[in-house]
């Protein structure tokens, strides 16, 4: 049986439209988002958070809620 995220498919097609409409240059936030991926990757590998959700879909959903809240960046 599958295990199923709490995102559905339209749901992150829509956060990753916004992410690349907010973009200036489409390649930069492609590779912003594989780095985050990549970076989330090996972090999960320690931590164990969620293993049901992708490195890449989990990239998504923080960097379109960043542009979306920017209360929650801590910078």
């Amino acid at each position: 049986m599958l295990k199923r995220s709490h995102f559905d498919s339209t749901q992150i097609m829509r956060r990753s439209e916004e992410l690349i409409r907010a973009a200036s240059n489409r390649y930069r936030i492609t590779v912003q988002v594989a780095t985050r991926a990549q970076r989330r990757r090996f972090e999960d590998f320690e931590n164990y958070e969620d293993p049901k959700m992708k490195p890449v879909l989990r990239a998504i959903i923080e960097m379109s809620d960043e542009l979306t809240q920017p209360e929650i960046i801590g910078e």
